[in-house]
């Protein structure tokens, strides 16, 4: 005859546990605040002689500027005395400056600007005097045959 009980699955080993499922991640615990810092003291004043300097002390050669361009200077110069040769002098030196790398861009610029700025305070001069006197001849005031 035939047993009628199923028939049983093995036994694992008594060895090995049997696997669990695993467990859900847990929340990363939160770090502890630390408690803030006291200020920083300022450090005590250290006696004059042992203080440590900024830089460091004496010369030291670097690097040397490079040279100014004499024309440069020349239309800073003319900018003031004579206009057109500061606007004319200040466009050459630009000119040097950018070809050459020499120092003195700042100078040769303002020699350029005294001069367009002083021929038109020039030419508005002029334009103004002539305005000035022919409403002066015009209105009569004036006649070339008048004697004050």
């Amino acid at each position: 005859m035939t047993d009628p009980k199923p028939a049983k699955a093995p036994k694992a080993p008594a060895d090995k546990a049997p696997a669990k499922p695993p467990a859900p991640p847990a929340a990363p615990a939160a770090a502890p605040v630390a408690p803030p810092a006291a200020p920083l003291a300022p450090p005590a004043p250290q006696p004059y002689a042992q203080q440590q300097p900024y830089g460091a002390a004496g010369y030291q050669p670097g690097v040397a500027p490079p040279p100014t361009n004499t024309l440069a200077i020349v239309a800073l110069i003319l900018g003031f005395v004579v206009p057109l040769g500061g606007i004319i002098a200040g466009h050459i030196a630009l000119g040097q400056v950018k070809r050459t790398g020499e120092g003195g861009h700042g100078l040769a610029l303002a020699g350029t600007i005294l001069g367009y700025v002083f021929t038109a305070l020039g030419v508005l001069g002029i334009i103004f005097y002539l305005v000035f006197f022919y409403a002066l001849f015009s209105s009569g005031v004036l006649d070339p045959g008048t004697v004050i």
